[in-house]
């Protein structure tokens, strides 16, 4: 386990035991401070994953390798597109995630979750091989 989950796990600890300490009183703001760290943690894994993957296209490049034909033009969603959904779908996903626990608790958030979950599936179901249509327009698969 690594030591930031570790630290994410403390934290989890610690808003709960403020919640039975403090009442329902402070509920939303504790939820809210929490989700403030989650969002964070992910935001540093989300750099440093653009920074590999930066950094290994540099690589590419530089060794003036051919480029990954799955990726780019004809050959699916470019890495920005995927980041761009990816990184939307977290930043929205902290409201909606409060929203919910705070009118609905534990299904609300759930069903925030689902509903995430659910736009994210189908947007990468759109980038399936057998889903993709020709540049031509005809609407025909490839």
């Amino acid at each position: 386990m690594d030591a930031r989950d570790n630290d994410l796990k403390k934290d989890l600890d610690a808003t709960v035991r403020a919640r039975r300490e403090l009442g329902s009183d402070y509920e939303a703001e504790l939820i809210e401070s929490f989700l403030e760290k989650v969002e964070q943690r992910l935001d540093g894994t989300l750099d440093q994953r653009m920074r590999r993957r930066l950094a290994e296209h540099q690589m590419v490049v530089a060794r003036g390798s051919a480029p990954d034909p799955s990726r780019g033009p004809g050959g699916g969603s470019t890495f920005g597109e995927r980041f761009g959904f990816g990184l939307v779908s977290l930043v929205l996903a902290v409201p909606l995630s409060a929203i919910g626990v705070v009118n609905e608790g534990l299904p609300g958030l759930v069903v925030a979750w689902a509903g995430i979950v659910g736009v994210n599936a189908v947007h990468a179901a759109g980038r399936l091989p057998w889903r993709r249509r020709k540049p031509g327009g005809d609407g025909a698969p490839y």
